[in-house]
C-alpha cells in the first residue's frame, strides 16, 4: 500500500538525469514499483525505467503523464510571459 504523501516541495531539474532521480525518489516515497507507477501513468514499464534512468529521448506527454500519476506537475520559470505562452491564441 503506497506511504501517504508529504508536503510538496519544488525540485530544480536541468537535466534529464535530475529528472530521471527526482521520479525515482517521488516514486520510492509514495511507495510505488516501477511496474505500478507504469500502470497508474498509462505508460510502458519501460517508459519508467528509462525515464528514471535519464534517456535524453523521452515523449514529453508520457513525462506529464507520469508527473500526474505521482501527484506532480511541470512547471517552467524565468521565460517571458506571453499570451501564447498561457495557451491563449
Amino acid at each position: 500500500m503506497p506511504n501517504p504523501v508529504s508536503t510538496p516541495v519544488m525540485t530544480s531539474v536541468n537535466t534529464p538525469e535530475a529528472l530521471g532521480h527526482a521520479v525515482r525518489a517521488a516514486r520510492k516515497q509514495i511507495g510505488l514499483t516501477q511496474p505500478q507507477l507504469a500502470l497508474a501513468a498509462g505508460v510502458g514499464v519501460r517508459f519508467i525505467v528509462e525515464l528514471e534512468a535519464g534517456k535524453p529521448t523521452v515523449r514529453l506527454e508520457n513525462i506529464l503523464r507520469v508527473l500526474n500519476a505521482l501527484g506532480g506537475s511541470l512547471a517552467v520559470d524565468g521565460l517571458p510571459t506571453s499570451p501564447s505562452a498561457t495557451g491563449a491564441p
